[in-house]
Protein backbone atom coordinates (compact mmCIF):
# COMPACT_ATOMS: atom_id res chain seq x y z
CA UNK A 1 0.00 0.00 0.00
CA UNK A 2 1.38 3.49 -1.00
CA UNK A 3 1.82 5.55 1.83
CA UNK A 4 -0.86 8.19 3.17
CA UNK A 5 -0.51 11.86 2.43
CA UNK A 6 -1.17 13.25 5.57
CA UNK A 7 -1.44 17.28 6.66
CA UNK A 8 -2.05 18.11 10.37
CA UNK A 9 -4.44 21.00 10.81
CA UNK A 10 -3.67 22.79 14.29
CA UNK A 11 -0.31 22.37 15.75
CA UNK A 12 -0.75 23.19 19.14
CA UNK A 13 -0.11 20.31 22.08
CA UNK A 14 -1.54 18.01 20.73
CA UNK A 15 -1.37 18.93 16.93
CA UNK A 16 2.51 19.19 17.79
CA UNK A 17 2.09 15.40 19.03
CA UNK A 18 0.42 14.08 15.97
CA UNK A 19 3.41 15.43 13.81
CA UNK A 20 6.20 14.62 16.12
CA UNK A 21 4.80 10.53 15.79
CA UNK A 22 3.91 11.11 11.86
CA UNK A 23 7.69 12.16 11.43
CA UNK A 24 8.43 8.61 11.71
CA UNK A 25 5.47 6.14 10.56
CA UNK A 26 5.97 3.79 7.70
CA UNK A 27 2.64 3.95 6.69
CA UNK A 28 2.21 7.89 6.70
CA UNK A 29 3.65 10.84 4.61
CA UNK A 30 3.67 13.72 6.51
CA UNK A 31 3.21 16.68 3.80
CA UNK A 32 2.43 19.77 5.78
CA UNK A 33 1.03 21.25 8.77
CA UNK A 34 -1.38 24.62 9.02
CA UNK A 35 -1.79 26.77 12.05
CA UNK A 36 -3.70 30.51 12.03
CA UNK A 37 -0.77 31.41 14.20
CA UNK A 38 1.63 31.04 11.15
CA UNK A 39 4.47 31.38 13.36
CA UNK A 40 3.88 27.76 15.05
CA UNK A 41 3.16 26.82 12.05
CA UNK A 42 6.63 27.74 10.70
CA UNK A 43 8.18 26.32 13.35
CA UNK A 44 6.03 22.78 13.42
CA UNK A 45 6.72 22.49 9.73
CA UNK A 46 10.92 23.34 9.89
CA UNK A 47 10.99 21.05 12.72
CA UNK A 48 9.60 18.00 10.41
CA UNK A 49 10.94 19.41 7.04
CA UNK A 50 7.95 20.11 6.04
CA UNK A 51 5.58 22.73 3.88
CA UNK A 52 3.81 25.21 6.52
CA UNK A 53 0.60 27.01 5.83
CA UNK A 54 -1.91 29.40 7.36
CA UNK A 55 -4.52 28.37 5.24
CA UNK A 56 -5.61 24.69 5.46
CA UNK A 57 -7.23 25.22 1.55
CA UNK A 58 -4.09 25.65 0.31
CA UNK A 59 -2.67 22.13 1.08
CA UNK A 60 -6.12 20.07 0.12
CA UNK A 61 -4.23 19.27 -3.55
CA UNK A 62 -1.58 17.63 -1.76
CA UNK A 63 -2.50 14.97 1.05
CA UNK A 64 -5.30 12.18 1.11
CA UNK A 65 -6.34 12.59 4.67
CA UNK A 66 -5.92 15.24 7.91
CA UNK A 67 -5.70 15.42 11.14
CA UNK A 68 -8.03 18.56 12.72
CA UNK A 69 -6.62 19.15 16.05
CA UNK A 70 -8.14 22.75 16.10
CA UNK A 71 -10.37 24.43 19.07
CA UNK A 72 -13.87 22.54 19.00
CA UNK A 73 -15.53 25.52 17.26
CA UNK A 74 -13.82 24.81 14.12
CA UNK A 75 -13.69 21.39 13.73
CA UNK A 76 -17.51 21.23 12.01
CA UNK A 77 -16.63 23.62 9.16
CA UNK A 78 -13.00 22.24 8.90
CA UNK A 79 -13.69 18.33 8.51
CA UNK A 80 -16.58 19.15 6.61
CA UNK A 81 -14.92 21.05 3.74
CA UNK A 82 -12.16 18.06 3.96
CA UNK A 83 -14.94 15.19 4.13
CA UNK A 84 -16.64 17.74 0.85
CA UNK A 85 -13.07 17.06 -1.05
CA UNK A 86 -12.86 13.57 -0.59
CA UNK A 87 -10.03 13.76 2.37
CA UNK A 88 -9.94 11.48 5.19
CA UNK A 89 -10.47 12.92 8.58
CA UNK A 90 -9.32 11.65 11.90
CA UNK A 91 -10.74 15.15 14.07
CA UNK A 92 -9.90 15.29 17.97
CA UNK A 93 -12.70 14.88 20.32
CA UNK A 94 -15.28 15.92 21.21
CA UNK A 95 -15.66 15.55 17.39
CA UNK A 96 -17.87 18.80 17.32
CA UNK A 97 -19.34 21.86 19.59
CA UNK A 98 -22.76 20.28 19.08
CA UNK A 99 -24.70 17.57 18.33
CA UNK A 100 -26.83 18.97 15.50
CA UNK A 101 -22.87 19.54 13.77
CA UNK A 102 -21.69 16.20 14.42
CA UNK A 103 -24.95 14.30 13.18
CA UNK A 104 -24.42 16.38 9.77
CA UNK A 105 -20.98 15.42 9.44
CA UNK A 106 -21.56 11.51 10.07
CA UNK A 107 -24.22 12.01 7.54
CA UNK A 108 -21.66 13.69 5.08
CA UNK A 109 -18.94 11.15 5.92
CA UNK A 110 -22.10 8.08 5.46
CA UNK A 111 -23.22 9.80 2.14
CA UNK A 112 -19.73 10.20 0.59
CA UNK A 113 -18.31 6.44 1.91
CA UNK A 114 -15.46 9.13 3.48
CA UNK A 115 -13.70 7.65 6.82
CA UNK A 116 -14.35 9.48 9.67
CA UNK A 117 -12.74 8.93 12.67
CA UNK A 118 -12.65 10.62 16.25
CA UNK A 119 -9.57 10.93 18.94
CA UNK A 120 -10.92 9.45 21.73
CA UNK A 121 -7.46 8.52 22.33
CA UNK A 122 -7.89 6.95 25.68
CA UNK A 123 -9.71 3.73 23.41
CA UNK A 124 -6.24 2.68 22.35
CA UNK A 125 -4.60 2.59 26.21
CA UNK A 126 -3.18 -0.90 25.97
CA UNK A 127 -4.88 -1.10 29.69
CA UNK A 128 -8.26 -0.18 27.99
CA UNK A 129 -7.92 -2.77 25.08
CA UNK A 130 -6.86 -5.54 27.83
CA UNK A 131 -9.91 -5.37 29.48
CA UNK A 132 -12.92 -4.54 26.44
CA UNK A 133 -13.18 -8.38 25.65
CA UNK A 134 -13.25 -9.59 29.04
CA UNK A 135 -15.65 -7.48 30.52
CA UNK A 136 -19.13 -9.69 30.65
CA UNK A 137 -21.05 -8.35 33.61
CA UNK A 138 -20.43 -4.71 34.61
CA UNK A 139 -21.82 -3.95 37.91
CA UNK A 140 -20.82 -1.06 38.76
CA UNK A 141 -18.27 1.29 37.66
CA UNK A 142 -16.30 4.29 38.83
CA UNK A 143 -14.03 6.69 36.88
CA UNK A 144 -11.97 9.23 38.21
CA UNK A 145 -9.67 11.47 35.65
CA UNK A 146 -8.33 14.74 37.42
CA UNK A 147 -5.80 17.36 35.99
CA UNK A 148 -4.53 20.57 37.08
CA UNK A 149 -5.58 23.72 35.46
CA UNK A 150 -3.91 24.49 31.62
CA UNK A 151 -4.87 27.35 29.91
CA UNK A 152 -5.72 24.97 27.19
CA UNK A 153 -9.55 23.58 26.17
CA UNK A 154 -10.72 26.79 28.33
CA UNK A 155 -13.43 27.20 25.28
CA UNK A 156 -15.57 23.78 26.63
CA UNK A 157 -16.70 22.44 29.81
CA UNK A 158 -15.11 20.25 31.72
CA UNK A 159 -17.56 17.19 30.56
CA UNK A 160 -16.51 17.59 26.97
CA UNK A 161 -12.53 18.23 27.60
CA UNK A 162 -11.76 15.09 30.25
CA UNK A 163 -15.42 13.29 31.25
CA UNK A 164 -16.24 12.53 27.50
CA UNK A 165 -13.07 10.05 27.61
CA UNK A 166 -14.79 7.75 30.23
CA UNK A 167 -18.58 8.33 28.96
CA UNK A 168 -16.90 6.87 25.27
CA UNK A 169 -14.95 3.97 27.10
CA UNK A 170 -18.61 3.40 29.17
CA UNK A 171 -20.68 3.24 26.26
CA UNK A 172 -17.81 1.21 24.24
CA UNK A 173 -17.75 -1.86 27.77
CA UNK A 174 -21.35 -1.41 28.63
CA UNK A 175 -22.89 -1.51 24.67
CA UNK A 176 -26.78 -0.48 26.98
CA UNK A 177 -28.53 2.27 26.93
CA UNK A 178 -28.37 4.94 29.81
CA UNK A 179 -31.34 5.20 31.35
CA UNK A 180 -31.29 7.84 34.07
CA UNK A 181 -28.76 10.94 34.62
CA UNK A 182 -27.66 12.80 37.68
CA UNK A 183 -25.57 15.37 37.54
CA UNK A 184 -23.81 18.40 39.25
CA UNK A 185 -20.48 20.91 37.98
CA UNK A 186 -18.88 24.48 39.67
CA UNK A 187 -16.77 26.90 37.92
CA UNK A 188 -13.74 27.37 39.33
CA UNK A 189 -11.12 29.18 37.42
CA UNK A 190 -12.66 29.77 34.22
CA UNK A 191 -16.58 30.62 32.72
CA UNK A 192 -16.95 26.81 32.47
CA UNK A 193 -17.19 23.76 34.18
CA UNK A 194 -14.27 23.17 35.70
CA UNK A 195 -15.22 20.09 38.03
CA UNK A 196 -18.44 17.75 37.43
CA UNK A 197 -19.59 14.58 38.83
CA UNK A 198 -22.00 12.38 36.89
CA UNK A 199 -24.44 9.25 37.99
CA UNK A 200 -25.17 7.07 34.83
CA UNK A 201 -27.93 4.42 35.69
CA UNK A 202 -28.21 1.38 32.07
CA UNK A 203 -30.93 -0.44 31.33
CA UNK A 204 -29.02 -3.54 32.48
CA UNK A 205 -29.22 -1.79 35.56
CA UNK A 206 -25.12 -1.27 35.89
CA UNK A 207 -24.90 2.28 37.63
CA UNK A 208 -21.50 4.14 36.40
CA UNK A 209 -20.03 7.33 38.63
CA UNK A 210 -17.91 9.80 36.86
CA UNK A 211 -15.62 12.50 38.35
CA UNK A 212 -13.85 14.86 36.11
CA UNK A 213 -11.77 17.95 37.47
CA UNK A 214 -9.28 20.11 35.88
CA UNK A 215 -7.99 22.55 39.15
CA UNK A 216 -6.80 18.84 40.54
CA UNK A 217 -3.45 19.05 42.32
CA UNK A 218 -1.93 16.57 40.31
CA UNK A 219 -2.84 13.83 37.84
CA UNK A 220 -5.52 10.63 38.29
CA UNK A 221 -6.64 8.63 35.47
CA UNK A 222 -8.18 5.54 36.88
CA UNK A 223 -11.18 3.48 35.80
CA UNK A 224 -12.61 0.77 38.85
CA UNK A 225 -15.13 -1.86 37.13
CA UNK A 226 -16.96 -4.40 39.38
CA UNK A 227 -18.55 -7.75 38.08
CA UNK A 228 -20.63 -9.94 40.60
CA UNK A 229 -16.69 -11.53 41.24
CA UNK A 230 -14.19 -9.06 40.44
CA UNK A 231 -12.86 -5.57 40.57
CA UNK A 232 -10.91 -4.70 37.76
CA UNK A 233 -8.86 -1.15 38.39
CA UNK A 234 -7.40 0.54 35.62
CA UNK A 235 -4.52 2.74 35.63
CA UNK A 236 -4.45 4.57 32.08
CA UNK A 237 -1.38 6.49 33.19
CA UNK A 238 0.76 3.75 34.08
CA UNK A 239 -0.83 1.40 31.22
CA UNK A 240 -2.01 -1.12 34.33
CA UNK A 241 -4.65 -3.74 35.60
CA UNK A 242 -5.01 -5.28 38.49
CA UNK A 243 -8.13 -7.82 39.41
CA UNK A 244 -9.17 -8.25 42.37
CA UNK A 245 -11.31 -10.70 43.74
CA UNK A 246 -14.28 -10.09 45.72
CA UNK A 247 -14.04 -12.92 48.02
CA UNK A 248 -11.35 -11.35 50.18
CA UNK A 249 -8.82 -13.24 49.41
CA UNK A 250 -6.30 -10.68 48.53
CA UNK A 251 -3.35 -13.46 47.63
CA UNK A 252 -5.24 -14.26 44.33
CA UNK A 253 -4.77 -10.48 42.94
CA UNK A 254 -3.90 -10.59 39.51
CA UNK A 255 -1.64 -7.88 37.21
CA UNK A 256 -2.37 -8.86 32.79
CA UNK A 257 0.21 -8.76 31.25
CA UNK A 258 0.12 -5.82 29.03
CA UNK A 259 2.45 -4.53 26.17
CA UNK A 260 2.63 -0.71 26.93
CA UNK A 261 2.82 1.44 24.32
CA UNK A 262 2.05 4.86 23.14
CA UNK A 263 -2.01 5.58 22.16
CA UNK A 264 -1.80 7.97 19.90
CA UNK A 265 0.63 5.85 18.15
CA UNK A 266 -2.03 3.13 17.84
CA UNK A 267 -4.27 5.61 16.97
CA UNK A 268 -2.39 7.04 14.42
CA UNK A 269 -1.66 3.72 12.85
CA UNK A 270 -5.53 2.26 13.08
CA UNK A 271 -6.65 5.74 11.40
CA UNK A 272 -4.07 4.60 8.40
CA UNK A 273 -5.09 1.11 7.84
CA UNK A 274 -8.47 2.07 8.08
CA UNK A 275 -7.81 4.34 4.96
CA UNK A 276 -6.32 1.25 3.19
CA UNK A 277 -8.30 -1.57 3.65
CA UNK A 278 -11.68 0.67 3.33
CA UNK A 279 -13.33 -0.07 6.81
CA UNK A 280 -14.63 1.96 9.24
CA UNK A 281 -12.24 3.29 12.18
CA UNK A 282 -12.18 1.91 15.83
CA UNK A 283 -13.73 4.95 16.78
CA UNK A 284 -16.12 5.71 14.49
CA UNK A 285 -18.15 8.96 13.96
CA UNK A 286 -21.25 7.49 15.11
CA UNK A 287 -19.61 6.66 18.02
CA UNK A 288 -18.03 10.20 18.70
CA UNK A 289 -21.53 11.84 18.27
CA UNK A 290 -22.95 9.35 20.32
CA UNK A 291 -20.37 10.60 23.50
CA UNK A 292 -20.78 14.20 22.44
CA UNK A 293 -24.92 13.79 23.44
CA UNK A 294 -24.27 11.47 26.37
CA UNK A 295 -22.03 14.48 27.54
CA UNK A 296 -24.20 17.34 26.44
CA UNK A 297 -27.31 14.96 28.40
CA UNK A 298 -24.58 15.03 31.93
CA UNK A 299 -24.21 18.58 30.92
CA UNK A 300 -27.82 19.53 30.96
CA UNK A 301 -28.37 18.43 34.00
CA UNK A 302 -25.58 19.83 35.73
CA UNK A 303 -26.35 23.17 35.38
CA UNK A 304 -30.29 22.63 35.91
Amino acid sequence: MDKVRVGIIGVGYLGTQHARILSYLEEAELKGVVDVDFKKAVEIGNRHRVQYYQNYEDMLDEIDAAIVATPTSEHFSIAMKLLSKGKSVLVEKPITETVEQAEKLVAKANKSGTLLQVGHLERFNPAVEAVENVISEPKFIEAQRLGSFSARSLDIDVVLDLMIHDLDIILALIKDDVKTIRSSGIHVLSEKIDIANARLEFNSGCVATLTASRVHQGKVRKLRIFEPTSCYSIDYIDQEVKIFPLNGRQTDIKILKIEKEEPLKKELKNFFSCIGDGREGKVSGNEGLRALKLAYSVLQEAET
